[in-house]
């Protein structure tokens, strides 16, 4: 077999050759690196990767192969955040095509040839992501044998739409006597569903435009996705008007934006996001005077965002709750005497460190007391 010609362009002229792997075949989309050290079958398969090439910035990707795609008893997909590979294209510096690991079944690449993700190694990825870090995240494409596409913006497109369920459903078995949440569904992580059915709470999956309101439940929950967070305009607009029945409401990453804008705060694009298991992230307190004021106490969290929010519009009911120790930039907020919380990063993890779990305890408790 011939080997494949491949090449990673930048919009600035930047070209990185390399070696193919997975599907052969050129793609285009925005170019963004994860410093994340393992879970490749979790992090590809994040629903906010959507419309990506991901750089990995660990050095050798996938020595332990990819698990056997099945279901647990809810139905949810086990080892992985979603039925299928999310990325546009995976960039590596050392991609090992011998995997060895007790659950493996395939190598990684067989798993990106057959959901037709082409990958590019041999790149110098601590030269990319330097590059990525001075000049921010930038357009890409990866060119097969010459096979030239123009550049794509999917951050232009909404990408919430192109991987949101189209229908309502129950998830699992919905048990007497539990309290009912509604999962406002933009690209949910698989944990995520998984996290909140754990804590005993019935779950019923909805469109993220969806009309909440002809509906018997007691509490929401926002999810995570992909993409510009200006463009779930619909599902703000629901939520503003969720916020008055004063039931307990949840929103991680894309589903914290979306709550936050809800709130009267906006909305910017970060230089390069946070995508990394290691993201350390201050809790924030109020002082005798309803002041926001920074506590001791530090999180170590796992994200996936390229944008985040502008506290000084947030009003004044509401309080920042978290921030980033590294850059400042609001990691949380919450209503300050109600049951409405939203947080940048996430506390299922999968991959990455479980320190916020108890974020989904806090919600869990409030639905549980609101049911009474």
């Amino acid at each position: 077999m011939t080997a494949k010609k491949i090449k990673l362009v930048l919009e600035d002229g930047t070209v990185f050759e390399g070696t193919s792997f997975g599907a052969a075949h050129s793609v285009a989309g925005e170019v963004v690196f994860n410093t994340g050290m393992m879970g490749y079958p979790e992090t590809l398969t994040d629903p906010s990767y959507s419309g990506q090439i991901l750089a990995m910035t660990f050095p050798l990707v996938g020595n332990y192969g990819v698990p056997e795609f099945k279901l647990d008893e809810n139905g949810l997909p086990v080892g992985f955040e979603s039925e299928g590979i999310k990325i546009s294209a995976l960039v590596v510096s050392e991609y090992s095509p011998n995997h060895s690991h007790y659950q493996a079944v395939q190598s990684l690449g067989e798993w990106m040839e057959k959901s037709g993700i082409p990958g590019i190694s041999g790149i110098d990825t601590r030269t990319l992501t330097i590059m990525l870090r001075e000049k921010g995240s930038m357009l890409g494409k990866i060119i097969v044998d010459g096979e030239d596409l123009p550049f794509h913006d999917p951050m232009a497109t909404d990408l919430v739409a192109s991987v949101a369920p189209k229908e309502v459903k129950k998830i699992g078995t919905h048990k007497a006597g539990q309290p009912t949440v509604v999962l406002v569904d933009c690209g949910c992580k698989t944990s995520i569903t998984r996290s909140l059915i754990n804590r005993g709470l019935n779950v019923i999956q909805v469109p993220h435009d969806e009309y909440l309101f002809n509906m018997d439940f007691d509490g929401i929950f926002v999810s995570n996705g992909p993409g510009d967070p200006q463009m779930c305009k619909t599902t703000v607009k629901h939520l503003e008007s969720a916020l008055a029945l004063n039931k307990p409401i949840l929103g991680i990453c894309l589903g914290n934006q979306i709550l936050s804008m809800a709130a009267g705060a906006d909305t910017y694009k970060l230089k390069f996001g946070h995508r990394s298991q290691n993201q350390p992230c201050i809790e924030m307190g109020l002082d005798e005077n309803g002041e926001t004021i920074q506590t001791k106490k530090c999180v170590i969290t796992s994200q996936n965002h390229g944008y985040a929010v502008k506290a000084e519009h947030l009003g004044s009911d509401w309080q920042v709750w978290f921030k980033n120790a590294n850059d400042g930039t609001v990691e949380g907020i919450k209503h300050k005497s109600k049951p409405f919380w939203g947080v940048q990063f996430h506390p299922e993890a999968n991959p990455g460190p479980t320190d916020t779990a108890y974020i989904f305890d806090l919600f869990a408790e409030a639905v549980k007391g609101g049911s009474k």
